[in-house]
């Protein structure tokens, strides 16, 4: 948590922001500065956690990772335990493999996993379902795709897009996302801006909070299957990232920060 005072921002005090990721490993974060900058108070704290499904659990799904040619990643968690998981199966993913993903940085993070080569790995242009369905569109041809997901969360949307355009595909389940419990952290704070970056995220606020209510709370959210959890929750989203101008949360809290600052 960063200590400084509070500034007004617009008709109410923004003096704290929940992060709801872990802290980040260095104070050289941009987190820190936009903290300074504007003489808030942040808190890390993750709403959810990752369990890996075992191997002899995937095998039951009757999936052979080496019949697809191409991966659709929406999260660097998905690309972790695919990997994982073909690690544990001792399958050689093939250098043609081609990887289609939800944002810049998903796809750059595929780097830790394999020799980037932009022919072979794609992504969208604003972070939308709809940019990354262009580009799949744009390859799809004589592609199979296979589509790793949560056991219990996964987004419908992409689904429905590769049935309708008649794509071959598995989404098999590679990890499961459970919530924690943030009870406690809400009985001791008070916070101005609440922002999530997964739809399971948005899920554990409401597995602790069944009756949740906003009552002026900003809600930040990271990609557009985030928000649209939020606003399916019935949460108003007002700080939306990445965005043109705003490709990252830092960034959208930002110009969140400094626009409400102009209005006074």
């Amino acid at each position: 948590m960063v200590k400084n005072g509070a500034k007004n921002v617009g008709d109410n005090t923004i003096r704290k922001i929940l992060i709801t990721q872990p802290r980040p490993e260095t104070d050289k974060s941009p987190y820190f500065e936009l903290a300074k900058k504007y003489s808030i108070l942040l808190d890390f704290h993750p709403f959810i956690r990752l369990e890996g499904v075992p191997a002899k659990d995937f095998r039951k799904q009757k999936v052979e990772i080496s019949n697809f040619s191409a991966v659709i990643f929406t999260s660097r968690n998905a690309i972790d335990h695919f990997f994982r998981i073909c690690e544990e199966m001792k399958v050689n993913v093939s250098q043609d493999t081609k990887y289609f993903c939800i944002t810049e940085a998903v796809a750059l993070y595929l780097q830790k996993f394999i020799l980037y080569r932009k022919r072979k790995v794609f992504y969208g242009a604003d972070g939308t379902n709809k940019s990354m369905f262009d580009v799949i569109n744009k390859h799809k041809e004589n592609e199979k795709f296979i589509y790793p997901v949560s056991e219990n969360q996964q987004d419908n949307e992409i689904v429905n897009w590769l049935k309708n355009n008649r794509c071959e595909f598995a989404n098999p389940f590679m990890y499961r996302t459970i919530s924690n419990d943030v009870k406690e952290l809400f009985s001791k704070n008070n916070y101005d801006i609440i922002c999530f970056f997964t739809p399971s995220g948005v899920k554990s606020l409401f597995d602790n909070f069944p009756k949740f209510e906003q009552n002026g709370t900003r809600i930040g959210a990271f990609g557009s299957n985030t928000s649209r959890a939020a606003e399916d929750a019935g949460l108003g989203v007002e700080i939306k990232a990445p965005q043109p101008q705003a490709p990252s949360m830092v960034a959208a809290l930002e110009a969140y920060l400094s626009s409400a600052l102009k209005k006074k």
